[in-house]
């Protein structure tokens, strides 16, 4: 485990940018930027406009160490290079802390709850992330309702890869999100922040999680797991939520710091100058970096 990332995700105030879409989430992803699907013919060149949009988040003078201290990146974003440099390099270089995503997407659902797809080239892609000078992982399950064995089947599900995981000498992101329109979130939440303490209790004194959870209906909901000895940092996914609003959550929360996707990215588009880009990148970071670090 690389000591100096492992103190800036443990102590440093700042963010997690999330830039992981993958296969599924791209073509919206890109639509959301201002390119719709008509404008490539296959896979690669779709994959290729999506570097590009991530190159310049990346590169744009907004996107420093000052508030942002991890990146999540996609596979194909790990493997691919800004201005000469692997991503990952590019990133350590600007002294954020980079991650990539490992899940392959969602299985169906089953008892409320959406398990992790397998992962049968899980240990390759670990060496690879590892020489790639990722620090962690990031993987995703997905909770609709409120259903104990399914809550339980994606914590334990979760905290199973990530020993293997933590075993490759990565640090995983833990991510069981629970649905933003989930009728009932509250209880949910409360049964989650149960079971996923019930998990980290188990773990080795010398193995570390980060979780990444949804903003919580009641404030404060997982300040104990913030606590945790095993835990280096909880960070919270937008969810859906509109910056704005994610912002306002986010803030009730206690050492929580955001891990934003489209909240971030949300008013950026590729027909905007450089400059217009830019503002609205710096607008964005400065109101999650505000929420993530100044609590009411």
């Amino acid at each position: 485990m690389n000591q100096e990332h492992f103190d800036i995700m443990k102590n440093k105030d700042g963010f997690v940018a999330a830039l992981d879409q993958s296969g599924g989430s791209t073509p919206t992803a890109l639509e959301n930027y201002g390119i719709t699907e008509d404008q490539y013919a296959n896979d690669d060149e779709m994959f290729d406009l999506v570097h590009e949009m991530r190159t310049r988040i990346i590169t744009s003078p907004a996107f420093t160490s000052d508030k942002i201290i991890g990146t999540i990146l996609f596979e194909h974003t790990m493997n691919n290079k800004i201005e000469g440099q692997y991503t990952g390099e590019y990133l350590a270089d600007k002294g954020i802390v980079p991650f990539i995503k490992v899940d392959q997407g969602l299985a169906a659902e089953e008892n409320g709850v959406q398990l992790m797809k397998p992962m049968p080239g899980l240990d390759n892609l670990l060496k690879q992330s590892k020489e790639q000078s990722m620090f962690g992982t990031k993987m995703r399950s997905n909770i609709l309702s409120y259903n104990e064995e399914g809550i339980d089947a994606v914590v334990e599900q979760q905290f199973q890869v990530a020993q293997e995981i933590i075993d490759a000498g990565l640090v995983p992101i833990v991510e069981p999100e629970v649905n933003i329109y989930a009728e009932d979130k509250e209880q949910i939440e409360a049964y989650l922040n149960d079971a996923i303490k019930k998990h980290l209790d188990e773990l080795a004194d010398d193995d570390y999680v980060m979780l990444k959870l949804t903003i919580p209906t009641e404030a404060n909901t997982y300040q104990e797991l913030t606590e945790h000895p095993q835990v280096i940092r909880v960070v919270a996914l937008s969810g859906g939520y509109e910056t704005e609003e994610a912002n306002e959550k986010l803030s009730h929360n206690k050492d929580v710091i955001a891990s934003f996707s489209r909240a971030l990215t949300q008013d950026l588009s590729v027909d905007q100058s450089d400059e217009e880009f830019n503002e609205k990148l710096q607008e964005a970071v400065d109101a999650i970096y505000d929420a993530s670090v100044n609590k009411k």
